[in-house]
């Protein structure tokens, strides 16, 4: 199988809904289109929700390091390329890089996933499912390069509290857990616009840690790193981390 055949590509048109006060598309629907495109890449190849879903498994995602040049504008076309990295026990890499029709990069993106049993919430072992199968849809660094840095490890020392949400039916995803894109929406709508009216965001990392829950109350921890970056912890109300994240500013 070459590498082309392992690689995706997906079309998505910028909407005036899909874009912020600036016409610049929002962090989280690039996060959905990025994750629609990772489904149908899976589907594709028999690893789908759809397929998975029949023997009670299911995807979730563990990380994801987004790293812009720019956002996309309103009515501006957007090719994101997916395709799996590398591929261990419990875990499977998989990067996007999200471009223009002509090539040239808006940015790229690395992502970890998990598969887990449904009814237990225990991963799997990818290396045993189906003999393996997912090896053959695997692209080297070497065959296709995504040239950004891999997964900060955030220890956020004395964090202060900044927010505190409850959870509500827009929040849940088909997994019954809270979306990890509406972290993302979130964590983002911790900063003024001001912010988002002088800079960018350059990069955004989120690390999911423990699943949330329709009706959770979740606390929005802050940590500023240095001028430009800002750590954040999402807790829930018995003090579990949900979920870590990194905001870089440009």
């Amino acid at each position: 199988m070459n590498v082309s055949s392992k690689i995706d590509s997906y079309e998505v048109k910028v909407e005036p809904f899909h874009v912020d006060f600036r016409g610049r598309m929002f962090l989280g629907i690039l996060g959905n289109h990025m994750l629609n495109a990772a489904g149908r890449h899976s589907h594709r190849r028999g690893w789908g929700i759809t397929e998975l879903n029949e023997a009670h498994h299911t995807w979730v995602l563990s990380r994801l390091s987004i790293e812009m040049n720019e956002m996309p504008q309103q009515y501006e076309t957007v090719r994101i390329d997916t395709w799996v990295e590398g591929v261990m026990r419990l875990f499977t890499h998989r990067n996007f890089a999200i471009l223009r029709p002509d090539g040239t990069p808006y940015g790229y993106a690395r992502s970890v996933w998990a598969m887990i049993d449904m009814e237990t919430r225990k991963p799997c072992d990818l290396l045993q499912l189906y003999n393996g199968d997912i090896l053959n849809y695997v692209v080297s660094e070497e065959e296709n390069v995504c040239p950004i840095e891999g997964h900060s490890r955030l220890r956020l020392k004395e964090p202060q509290l900044c927010r505190s949400i409850d959870t509500y039916y827009s929040d849940v995803d088909i997994n019954g857990h809270i979306n990890s894109i509406k972290y993302i929406e979130h964590i983002l709508d911790l900063f003024p616009r001001q912010r988002f009216e002088q800079q960018s965001i350059r990069r955004f990392e989120i690390a999911y840690k423990t699943e949330a829950y329709l009706g959770d109350r979740l606390d929005f921890y802050i940590q500023q790193e240095d001028e430009d970056t800002v750590d954040v912890e999402v807790r829930k109300s018995d003090g579990e981390v949900a979920c870590q994240a990194r905001v870089q500013f440009r």
